[in-house]
């Protein structure tokens, strides 16, 4: 794999911030010809830099204005436990991001949801059922204060 010079970086920054845009106003915004900056993107893609094009929704016009995290402790640490407990969450449809974490909880969910009747569903129908759970906090965010999945490159 490549190390990434200047010209890669702004070409990361801006895909970054507009995914969409189009490779003759990208070449552009990074002073390359648009020939160049094809062949660095698709570099940039297959060496796993660029790892997939996405929309970010607003979870607002969708009707999920509601952000709760939920920290879950587990009863172990066992491998079988952790494997049972990853492969269940992960077919929660409302779960966005789920990881493994070091410090009081195992786990630390991110759920989007229509408000607190929609997350006592979600907690009813699938958090309350997943294996080897000891102990489950819920946190509700009253606002968001930054929010990017922009990296600083």
């Amino acid at each position: 794999m490549s190390e990434l010079d200047a010209t890669d970086r702004r070409i990361l920054t801006v895909l970054q911030k507009e995914g969409r845009i189009t490779n003759a106003d990208l070449s552009e915004r990074v002073n390359l010809s648009p020939s160049a900056c094809h062949r660095r993107t698709q570099r940039l893609e297959e060496e796993g830099f660029i790892a997939r094009y996405v929309a970010l929704l607003d979870p607002r016009r969708l009707g999920r204005p509601t952000t709760v995290y939920v920290e879950i402790t587990l009863q172990g640490q066992a491998d079988e436990l952790l494997d049972a407990f990853e492969r269940e969450v992960a077919r929660i449809p409302d779960i966005l991001e789920c990881h493994l974490m070091a410090g009081q909880a195992d786990y630390l969910l991110k759920i989007m949801a229509q408000d607190t009747e929609d997350f006592a569903r979600i907690h009813r129908q699938y958090l309350s059922r997943l294996p080897g759970v000891r102990q489950m906090h819920s946190s509700f965010a009253l606002r968001t204060v930054v929010q990017t999945t922009a990296l600083a490159v």
